[in-house]
């Protein structure tokens, strides 16, 4: 029996334009939120650094209320790997948090993560941010240089795997996804190698790209709170996430200030904004 398969939804140029003014506000809100994760706040305090920036856009939350969850963004710390809710919890120097977040204007979305390491760097954990980090550039390079979508999981596996020293774990579990008039839409964006092809890359595609690394076994847990995603043996994790569109003239990474232009040079890629 066939089964079909969910549809995706491609955009306009002036709709990729509106999937951009989300982008920038996510953008300038985790900077915000960046800025207060500094030891002894709360994550609590993250999070309310990230709504006070959409509530001055005038832009809704597409996290806070999304199946129940009580939160503007997710805060995981340490062994956290996903979905953490901010609250009570004091950031200690060397923690290493990953916040994600995201907005939506106009009914248009956008959603990104930052790997932050507070205080004082552990060099293991600053290595897993960067490697982490990098392997988000990478697919989104293979989204510009690619034919489909498992082009992106197999750069990012490619990468992670090539990297010296201790192997990092990259999460199988949670992936990313298409975006646009929900913040979740069709396709899955895996971030491993895999036989599956995927989707075609044609303009009009939107994807969240989001590797979540780990310094050690990939097996997850999600806590009592029907939430918090958390490694079993307790590793470290990391995620970094950008929302990126494909258009005729060829990428552009909404949720970057600059497109995506610094990072993606090195690589090879010149992202062709539509503003």
């Amino acid at each position: 029996m066939a089964f079909r398969q969910p549809s995706i939804e491609y955009k306009t140029n002036d709709q990729i334009r509106k999937m951009r003014t989300a982008g920038l506000v996510v953008s300038r809100a985790l900077d915000a939120a960046v800025a207060a994760a500094v030891p002894g706040a709360t994550t609590a305090d993250v999070d309310a650094a990230f709504e006070a920036v959409l509530d001055e856009a005038g832009a809704k939350s597409n996290f806070k209320g999304y199946h129940g969850f009580p939160a503007t963004v997710c805060v995981s710390v340490n062994e956290e790997v996903v979905h953490g809710i901010p609250g009570s919890k004091v950031l200690q120097d060397g923690d290493i948090i990953s916040v994600d977040g995201g907005c939506s204007v106009d009914g248009w979305h956008g959603d990104s993560a930052r790997g932050v390491i507070v205080g004082t760097a552990d060099p293991e954990d600053q290595r897993l941010s960067d490697v982490t980090e990098e392997a988000m550039w990478r697919g989104i390079a293979a989204l510009a240089n690619g034919h489909r979508v498992g082009d992106i999981g197999n750069a990012i596996d490619d990468y992670v795997s090539s990297v010296p020293g201790k192997p990092l774990g990259i999460l199988e579990d949670y992936v990313g996804h298409g975006i646009g008039t929900a913040m979740h839409q069709a396709p899955d964006v895996l971030n491993y190698r895999t036989n599956h092809r995927g989707a075609k890359i044609r303009p009009g595609l939107c994807l969240a790209i989001e590797p979540m690394l780990v310094r050690g076994d990939i097996e997850t847990k999600v806590l009592d709170d029907d939430w918090t995603v958390v490694t079993t043996d307790g590793s470290r994790s990391c995620q970094w996430e950008h929302t990126v569109a494909v258009h005729d003239g060829g990428i552009w990474v909404l949720t970057a200030e600059d497109g995506g232009a610094a990072r993606l040079a090195p690589l090879g890629v010149t992202p062709v904004p539509l503003d």
